[in-house]
């Protein structure tokens, strides 16, 4: 583990060190919590991009020569 040095202002500290004694925890182990969840997120939403631009577009199935409706295109499956 590498320690580092951060500057606050008085009002975020006293904020900060309330939030982490409600959650039992040093100021130190709540930001290293709340750092490491945003870095979870970020990567979840980095792997969900690549997947989604990774995607080959596919062609709309034609009914009697024509275009699926739009409410056709957008239903939802298993919503009842």
């Amino acid at each position: 583990m590498k320690k580092i040095t951060i500057t606050l202002r008085e009002e975020v500290v006293l904020w900060l060190r309330d939030k982490a004694a409600k959650d039992g925890l040093s100021v130190s182990s709540w930001v290293g919590k709340l750092l490491e969840r945003m870095k979870n997120k970020e990567d979840e939403y980095e792997v969900a991009m690549e997947c989604f631009l990774s995607r080959k577009p596919r062609k709309l199935k034609r009914v009697d020569d024509r275009k699926p409706s739009r409410e056709k295109l957008h239903e939802r499956r298993n919503l009842h």
